[in-house]
């Protein structure tokens, strides 16, 4: 199991986006510590402007995790990065057409 900490604050909606894609992208189960900020002005000092802050158990830090690239890339250094679901977030979309669909008056419809 991954154990990682979070900065964060109550409403932050980037730490909510991180929280699901790390949930996403990890070849593990992940369990996170969530340390509130707003608490404790020294925190609010160190990460008021950065968060959401990542920090693995060695005290490796990562900024602006909700970044698919960053995030990706420092769980790959750690060896805990699911290539495929990655693959999944960086394919192109399928833009095949579905059977049965048709047009008529400039609408869509699905057969």
């Amino acid at each position: 199991m991954i154990q990682l900490s979070l900065y964060t604050t109550m409403g932050c909606h980037l730490c909510t986006q991180l929280e699901a894609l790390v949930a996403a992208l990890a070849n593990q189960k992940v369990w996170l510590h969530h340390i509130e900020i707003s608490e404790d002005d020294a925190l609010v000092e160190r990460y008021g402007v950065r968060i959401p802050v990542l920090m693995d158990s060695n005290g490796n830090e990562l900024d602006r995790g909700f970044e698919l690239e960053r995030l990706s890339d420092w769980l790959r250094e750690r060896g805990w990065l699911d290539e495929v679901a990655l693959a999944g977030f960086v394919a192109p979309p399928d833009t095949t057409e579905p059977v049965g669909a048709y047009e008529r008056d400039g609408r869509r419809f699905l057969g």
